[in-house]
């Protein structure tokens, strides 16, 4: 692995798409375009993981049904756009739907390989998720428990009166601004302790579990929704005390290895060892879509279960006051108003089910109940998250949904 401060000369790699353009990929540099383009396929050779292992078993195969869908029409807004023209507006770097579990079309954009590990963004919050919901049927831990049950340390800090399901529901009353077109935001500062950025504030601890005790609240824990991605942290740093186990491990153990994964995934750590639960995870597209058949197939890869049904259950089961919770807030992001979020997962209409995994820059998992359809895509947008972007691919793929079912 490279060292953190090393560059990448991207004009001597191989297979480099030619608008990434000839230049260096850095930790200033790799989350920014066209960088991010190259970055987000080679995040070990920028910043150190952990390895999420997939065992030795045989993996799951996919069956294929493939179908020729480039001339479907897709509906996003007012505009018709061809699934080509879609893939590359929305900056498309592999896209995989399935029908009834099986493989529709494959794509491969910007270089990407079946082989290559992918970026996930906050695509990882929902796998943290699923992996949480094995320790809670296991009752390593429960989503009433106290933070401070499984972490007495942080005792006499803002995270004093927090819950499990306050994390799991982004309803916990810290404050942290997760604004990411500002540097000085601690989305943005954080990101010097996960060694994902170039150290600029020297007063900053090296290990992100010295870090929390240091957060303040703005509100009460249980309020509204709010975005924020270090609760997911926090999360991830629960379930390894509350099990003894790395969170690495724990995907391994209780997700990567019984869904019968064909590749090892892998997570960034910090220096101290401490995994970005929030964002960190790398994946491979196959492996993606796996997961997200999962979700559609009530946890189970074939009779064996792997997500505890009743966890995906408790996901489409919104507490009485879920919604109101999320309108309040202005992260909702313009989504219909059945929507919540509910254990990592962005749920747009729990009764169809309709729900999504998502991350910045276009990682999506995207569940179509009514049509038996999930598709896993990869994307490099220019900007973090825009509501075009975001509107335009929940609808896009929507539209692919009811198609693909149709006919």
């Amino acid at each position: 692995m490279s060292p953190p401060e090393s560059a990448v000369d991207l004009g001597l790699m191989t297979g480099v798409p030619p608008f990434a353009a000839a230049g260096l990929v850095t930790l200033d540099n790799w989350q920014d375009p066209p960088f991010n383009r190259w970055g987000f396929q080679h995040v070990r050779e920028l910043i150190p993981t952990a390895n999420i292992a997939r065992g030795s078993d045989r993996p799951w195969e996919l069956r294929r049904a493939e179908r020729d869908l480039d001339e479907f029409e897709l509906q996003v807004g007012r505009r018709t756009l061809r699934l080509p023209e879609f893939l590359e507006e929305t900056y498309t770097d592999g896209f995989l739907v399935l029908h009834r579990g099986r493989v529709v079309t494959e794509r491969y954009l910007n270089g990407m390989q079946p082989d290559t590990r992918h970026l996930l963004m906050s695509v990882s919050k929902s796998v943290t998720s699923a992996t949480c919901g094995s320790l809670v049927e296991q009752s390593v831990l429960a989503p009433n428990d106290l933070v401070t049950r499984h972490i007495p340390e942080l005792a006499g800090t803002a995270w004093e009166g927090c819950t499990v399901r306050h994390l799991l529901d982004m309803r916990a009353g810290t404050k942290f601004n997760e604004d990411y077109t500002d540097l000085t935001a601690e989305v943005r500062v954080y990101e010097q302790i996960y060694l994902w950025r170039r150290r600029s504030d020297p007063t900053l601890p090296f290990d992100m579990t010295a870090y929390y005790p240091t957060l303040q609240n703005q509100g009460p824990h249980g309020g509204s929704f709010e975005y924020r991605s270090i609760l997911t942290d926090m999360l991830g740093w629960v379930m390894e005390r509350a099990s003894g186990v790395r969170l690495h491990e724990l995907i391994s153990r209780y997700l990567w290895r019984p869904m019968g994964a064909a590749f090892d995934a892998e997570i960034t750590v910090d220096a101290h060892g401490n995994a970005m639960a929030d964002g960190g995870i790398s994946t491979t597209l196959g492996d993606l879509a796996r997961f997200g058949q999962l979700l559609i197939s009530g946890g189970r890869r074939g009779r064996t279960p792997v997500i505890p049904r009743a966890w995906l259950r408790d996901t489409l089961t919104p507490e009485p006051d879920s919604r109101s919770a999320f309108e309040a807030s202005e992260d909702h992001h313009g989504l219909p108003p059945t929507s919540y979020y509910r254990n990592q997962f962005w749920v747009i209409d729990p009764r169809a089910p309709i729900f999504q995994c998502s991350g910045i820059h276009g990682q999506t998992v995207f569940v179509h109940g009514p049509s038996k359809v999930v598709v896993a895509k990869f994307s490099t947008w220019p900007d973090a998250w825009t509501e075009a972007f975001a509107g335009m691919t929940r609808l896009g793929l929507t539209s692919l949904a009811e198609q693909i079912a149709s006919g």
